[in-house]
C-alpha cells in the first residue's frame, strides 16, 4: 500500500471481523450487527467523539452488504449534490440494487433545506443515509429525520482496544509499520495509549510520527516514552465548548459540588474545564449558581465567596485565575448543602402560575401617595419594630394562600439555626 497515505488511513479495517471497538453496536446479536447480517440496513446516525470509527464503519457496512458507497461532508455538500446521488440510485445500470449508502460527514451542520431535500429518498429507501457526528444528534436534527433514523452512540475506544490497534499496527508489513525493525518499550506504548484518551487516529498519528522522525540504531529505530511526549505534545480532551461533551463535562462538575465533601472530583471537573480553554467568566457563574441553589442558607458565605471569585477571575485572568475558581469550587463542594432557597421559590412561583393567589391585603398596600388613606390603603397595619424581637402577628400571605408553606429549612449548616428560629415563634 502507498505509504504516502497517512498510516491512520492505511490502517482503517475494511471488513466487520477487523473492526475494533463499539462491541455494544456491533458485537454478535447486537441491532447494527443484525441488520448488517441479514442485509435489512435503515438509516442511521453514528454519534460519539472522534476517532472511534464512524467512517470506517460505515465504509465497512456498505463493502459488506454490496452497496454503492458515497461520502459527503455537510459543510461542502449542497443540495444538489444529494440529488444527484438520489439520480444515481435511480439508475439500473449503475445501481442494480436500486439502493446506496450515502455517508454524510458533519451531518450536524446540514441546514433545514438539506434535510427537507433527503427526507423523501430515505422514506423511499433509495438513499441508506449513515450519518456521522461529535455533537448531539437530539439537539442538532430535526425531528423528521431523527423519526427515520436509528442512533448509534460511539464511545472512546478503551485503552485495550487502542493497544490492540497499534500492536497490529507494529506487526502489519502491508498497511502498517511491520516493515521497519521497531523497538518500542510498554512506558512509551502506554503513555501512547493513554495521550489519545480513546482516539485511534491520534494514537496512529502519534506512533508515525515516532517512528518516521527517530534514526535507527543497527538499523533499530528505539522509541522510548520520551520520544512519544514530543511526537504526542498535549493529551487529546475530549471536549468541545459548543459540543456535547461540554455540556457533560460542567454537568458532572456541578453535580460533584452539590454532593457534600467531594472536593477531589469537583477538582477534576474543574481541571477539565481550565484545561480545555472554557472562560473563567463561564465557569465563575456556574459556581455563583451552586452556591445559591445547592448550599443556600446552609452556608450563605459561599455565596460570598463564589461572588468574589467572579469578580475577582475579571481582574485576573488565566492562568491564575485557576487558584481562585478552585477556592471558590471547594468552598461550595466543602459547605454543609441545602435547596431549601431553591426549593421554595419553586414552589411559590408554581402557585403563581396555577393557582388563586388573590389580591394584596389592604394593610400592606402602599400608603404613602396621596389619597392612599381615602381607599384603605395601609390600615391597621402594624409596624414590626415596635412589637418584640421585631415580630407581630398579622396576616401577610394574600387571603387565598394563608397557610402555605413554601420554606422548609434543613438542620445543616448554619440554617439549623434559622430552623429552631421558626420553631420558637
Amino acid at each position: 500500500m502507498d505509504k504516502i497515505i497517512p498510516l491512520a488511513t492505511r490502517m482503517r479495517p475494511t471488513k466487520l471481523s477487523e473492526f475494533v471497538g463499539q462491541y455494544h453496536i456491533v458485537g454478535e446479536g447486537k441491532l447494527l450487527n443484525r441488520l448488517i447480517m441479514a442485509d435489512r440496513l435503515t438509516s442511521m446516525i453514528f454519534y460519539g467523539p472522534p476517532g472511534t470509527g464512524k467512517t470506517t464503519l460505515a465504509r465497512i457496512i456498505a463493502k459488506e452488504t454490496d452497496y454503492p458507497f458515497k461520502q459527503l461532508n455537510a459543510t461542502t455538500a449542497g443540495v444538489k449534490d444529494i440529488r444527484e446521488i438520489a439520480s444515481e440510485a435511480k439508475n439500473p445500470i449503475f445501481t442494480p440494487k436500486g439502493r446506496i449508502v450515502l455517508f454524510f460527514d458533519e451531518i450536524h451542520r446540514l441546514n433545514k433545506g438539506q434535510q427537507d431535500v433527503l427526507l423523501p429518498y430515505i422514506e423511499d429507501g433509495i438513499i441508506i443515509l449513515i450519518g456521522a457526528t461529535t455533537e448531539n444528534p437530539y439537539f442538532e436534527l430535526n425531528r423528521a429525520l431523527l423519526s427515520r433514523t436509528n442512533i448509534f452512540k460511539f464511545e472512546p475506544l478503551s485503552k485495550d482496544d487502542i493497544l490492540h490497534i497499534l500492536k497490529t499496527c507494529l506487526n502489519d508489513k502491508e498497511r502498517g509499520l511491520g516493515e521497519y525493525d521497531i523497538d518500542i518499550d510498554d512506558e512509551a506504548l502506554e503513555y501512547l495509549v493513554m495521550v489519545s484518551n480513546g482516539d485511534a487516529r491520534v494514537a496512529l498519528n502519534g506512533l508515525e510520527l515516532a517512528v518516521l522522525t527517530t534514526m535507527p540504531m543497527d538499523k533499530t529505530i528505539y522509541i522510548d516514552k520520551s520520544i512519544i511526549e514530543e511526537c504526542v505534545q498535549q493529551k487529546v480532551l475530549q471536549y468541545d465548548k459548543t459540543g456535547d461533551n461540554h455540556y457533560d463535562v460542567v454537568s458532572a462538575f456541578i453535580k460533584s459540588m452539590r454532593n457534600y465533601m467531594e472536593p477531589d472530583a469537583v477538582l477534576h471537573w474543574l481541571a477539565r474545564l481550565i484545561e480545555s480553554g472554557e472562560k473563567p467568566e463561564f465557569i465563575a457563574r456556574r459556581i455563583i449558581i451552586a452556591a445559591a441553589e445547592d448550599v443556600g442558607l446552609a452556608n450563605p458565605a459561599a455565596l460570598q465567596v463564589a461572588v468574589a471569585a467572579a469578580q475577582a477571575v475579571k481582574m485576573v485572568g488565566w492562568p491564575e485565575s485557576k487558584i481562585i475558581l478552585a477556592e471558590a469550587a471547594l468552598m461550595v463542594a466543602c459547605s454543609p448543602k441545602s435547596n431549601s432557597a431553591y426549593v421554595g421559590i419553586e414552589k411559590a412561583l408554581e402557585d403563581i402560575r396555577n393557582r388563586d393567589i388573590g389580591q394584596v391585603p389592604s394593610h400592606l398596600r402602599d400608603a404613602h401617595y396621596s389619597g392612599a388613606e381615602k381607599l384603605g390603603h395601609g390600615k391597621g397595619y402594624k409596624y414590626s419594630h415596635d412589637y418584640p424581637n421585631g415580630r407581630v402577628n398579622q396576616q401577610y400571605m394574600p387571603d387565598p394562600l394563608v397557610g402555605r408553606k413554601y420554606y422548609t429549612p434543613k438542620d445543616v449548616g448554619a440554617e439549623r439555626h434559622i430552623k429552631r428560629r421558626l420553631e420558637e415563634v
